[in-house]
């Protein structure tokens, strides 16, 4: 099974904030909420895609 490529945690702020989340706190993770649900974001590049399915999916 080959593997699956990571992506950049600047990248995937913009997309969540593309989709209603804002910025709510920062250090070695970043936390955004959209009102609902808080997500929490690590500062590594890249993000191994299975940590942002679990991100997403939560």
């Amino acid at each position: 099974m080959p593997k699956l490529p990571g992506i950049n945690h600047l990248r995937a702020i913009k997309a969540f904030e593309k989709v209603g989340f804002q910025i709510i706190r920062q250090g070695k993770h970043i936390c955004m909420s959209n009102g609902d649900r808080v997500i929490v974001i690590p500062r590594a590049n890249p993000i191994n895609a299975y940590t942002m399915a679990g991100i997403i999916n939560y």
